[in-house]
């Protein structure tokens, strides 16, 4: 196991879609390094398990719900009376081509992508307000960009992701908040899902030659929730191996 290079103690971390994946793999860093670590998961079991074996809080609740969410952060203040970083991670897909997508279909991947960023995000803003401090890094994608076949619903809210990050850097830098987003291409579920011929022409495209582990997303948001990062804010980084470029 690595040494870690950032020191988060007595930091509250807020971490949704975190029982597997990059979500985990950002709470782990985030135990490691010693913060405070509330993972929030829709699998209310996983999400229990996994903070468990890191010692940190695990939280159940869907994160289209805005009473769950503010919940979620009500608990957080209760139990450590701050919050440092939002990690807004959650996702889902439902994937079809426009002409098979149905209206569920559609609301569902836009309701936790892109409503659950923008109302966990609005739930922080208060105390990021009165602290004068905060760090907020939504995860989106590439594909909010370019596009992928199969995936408009799931496109327009990571190019929604990135629109609102833009603008609420904007709204909360006079408090001292910065908001960021990155933009990964990590081995998760559903990657290792894909046919290992597919697999490896998709890896051979990417310019390192490899997805990357979760944890070297999590070493990205690290960095953006870090003093070193104070005066970053409203980027969208790509940590892609340079399949973006």
């Amino acid at each position: 196991m690595r040494n870690l290079t950032y020191d988060f103690a007595g930091r509250s971390v807020l971490i949704t879609g975190a029982a597997r994946g990059v979500g985990l793999g950002i709470a782990e860093l985030f135990a490691r390094a010693g913060a405070h670590t509330f993972m929030v998961d829709f699998d209310t079991g996983l999400v229990a398990e996994e903070a468990a074996r890191l010692g940190a809080s695990g939280l159940a609740a869907d994160v289209a719900d805005t009473n769950a969410v503010e919940n979620v952060v009500a608990t957080v203040l209760d139990a450590t009376g701050r919050l440092d970083v939002l990690v807004n991670n959650a996702g889902i897909l439902r994937d079809r081509t426009v002409w098979h997508l149905t209206d569920e279909d559609w609301q569902a991947v836009l309701d936790v992508h892109l409503g659950g960023t923008f109302k966990f995000t609005r739930a922080v803003v208060p105390t990021f307000r009165t602290q004068g401090s905060g760090r907020i890094i939504n995860v989106t994608s590439y594909t909010g960009i370019r596009g992928n076949p199969g995936q408009s619903n799931y496109a327009a809210a990571k190019a929604g992701i990135i629109g609102f990050t833009k603008t609420t850097a904007k709204e909360l830098g006079r408090y001292g908040v910065t908001v960021n987003a990155i933009s990964p291409n990590a081995n998760t579920r559903m990657i290792e899902s894909i046919p290992d011929d597919k697999r490896a022409e998709l890896a051979r495209a990417i310019p390192l030659g490899r997805f990357a582990d979760p944890a070297e997303i999590a070493d990205a948001v690290a960095f953006l929730s870090s003093a070193e990062a104070r005066y970053i804010t409203g980027a969208v980084l790509p940590v892609d191996g340079g399949i973006s470029i």
